[in-house]
């Protein structure tokens, strides 16, 4: 059986509990509704003058409710008797062609037909300047040459940085709407300095083009529309930082100051840009973020089908699977780091051949004396974390927290006799 076998074959894996963990999941009903009303003030609707052509930014994130806030955004633009189009907003996503983010709009359901306007997919864009740093500052040509513009996006936390101002208005303006050449020119010079980056670039936007309103969304923990707000530019710089706090709030998490091992079961671009939200487990692509749990050993078991290969993000686990390395598409995964120029998560993690003996692998290796005692967390993905999984070790601590409960347990893992997971 080799060596592996060896030195695996005896460590111990834990019984486990399954935990329901509560999360606070206000959401807005109606959110046409709730967004026609912020539409519909006076400040907001006297920027549109009747004949105006304005571009709509829409980016590639999967945003809760996105085809009917496009849609409402769309109508409430053409009752006040102007022409709005669709610009994708995407960076170098698609492929970086016009062709795909045409296609990663009808993927999210985006489409000239379920919005009511025309789409204008190209890559073209016109630089406006410089920042002081020398990096150049992009817009799409066809919202350049536009009347007005209006942004569309959420406000979360990013992955890879932390400021004031993170994943938001401001960074559809200064990287989706730059298109490949912008995304390429806000991470230039790396993460280190993207706090003031793309906040400098989208002012810069904002000072040259006629942005007229953004509206932004934040998320519950279920990835539902909490709240949405229509912004005018001074709005975006002076509020955005706001609903990122508000929107950290809301963010779900492993209620686990420390972990010896998380076991993952399946990353994927659907799942988040990293694979899995580092927000989430604690392990982040670059040194400029932080927060959640310190993990001493991450194993990821399998990646989703909807990544088609990408598995950007395995090389921030520990451990990982022959079965998820057979998947990867080494080019799609490769470009990943390339573009963002953040490489460490395109690395292959030490490869075991099955589930059993990955897990295992991070038990051995975790820095515990007594292996019988690990405390080991299991989620599905970092999107699911509503109900999980827990080592035995850890169950007298779920009890005596407000937002878990244990449901079934202690129970043994189950395992086929190629040594996977059922």
């Amino acid at each position: 059986m080799g060596i592996l076998h060896d030195l695996l074959k005896d460590i111990p894996i834990p019984k486990m509990a399954k935990v329901n963990v509560h999360f606070d999941d206000t959401c807005i009903e109606n959110v046409p509704i709730a967004l026609t009303e912020k539409l519909q003030q006076d400040h907001i609707r006297s920027l549109i003058r009747p004949g105006m052509e304005i571009a709509i930014a829409v980016g590639s994130r999967g945003l809760d409710r996105l085809v009917e806030i496009v849609a409402t955004t769309v109508a409430f633009l053409k009752e006040q008797g102007a022409t709005p189009f669709i610009v994708p907003s995407m960076g170098s996503h698609g492929g970086a062609t016009a062709e795909g983010q045409r296609a990663v709009l009808a993927h999210l359901g985006v489409t000239e037909q379920t919005v009511g306007c025309e789409i204008r997919s190209s890559m073209d864009v016109v630089q406006l300047g410089k920042l002081p740093n020398g990096l150049p500052v992009y817009i799409d040509r066809f919202a350049a040459n536009a009347d007005g513009i209006v942004v569309i996006n959420r406000v979360k936390p990013h992955t890879a940085f932390r400021g004031p101002v993170e994943s938001g208005l401001m960074k559809m303006l200064s990287i989706g709407l730059g298109k490949q050449k912008g995304a390429e020119a806000c991470h230039q010079l790396g993460f280190k300095y993207m706090a003031g980056n793309v906040p400098a670039m989208a002012k810069m936007i904002m000072e040259k083009k006629p942005v007229l309103f953004g509206v932004a969304t934040i998320e519950n923990a279920f990835d539902k529309v909490a709240v949405v707000e229509v912004l005018t530019p001074n709005e975006i710089i002076e509020r955005e930082p706001e609903l990122q706090k508000k929107a950290k709030q809301l963010l779900p998490r492993l209620f686990f100051d420390q972990i010896d091992v998380l076991v993952i079961d399946q990353i994927g671009k659907n799942i988040s840009g990293d694979g899995m939200d580092p927000n989430i487990t604690g392990r982040y692509p670059t040194p400029y973020a932080h927060g959640g749990p310190d993990v001493n050993k991450m194993v990821v078991l399998d990646l989703t089908p909807e990544t088609e290969g990408n598995a950007n993000g395995v090389g921030t686990a520990d451990f990982t699977t022959k079965r998820l390395v057979d998947k990867m598409d080494l080019e799609v995964t490769y470009a990943n780091g390339l573009t963002s120029t953040v490489v460490a998560p395109t690395k292959i993690a030490t490869t075991l051949p099955n589930d059993r003996m990955a897990i295992q692998a991070a038990i051995k290796t975790c820095n515990i004396l007594d292996f019988t005692k690990v405390k080991l967390v299991r989620i599905q993905n970092t999107l699911k974390i509503s109900e999980i999984e827990v080592s035995e070790a850890l169950i007298p601590y779920v009890k005596s927290h407000p937002n878990m409960e244990v449901v079934a347990g202690p129970y043994e893992w189950m395992f086929d006799e190629n040594g996977q997971l059922f």
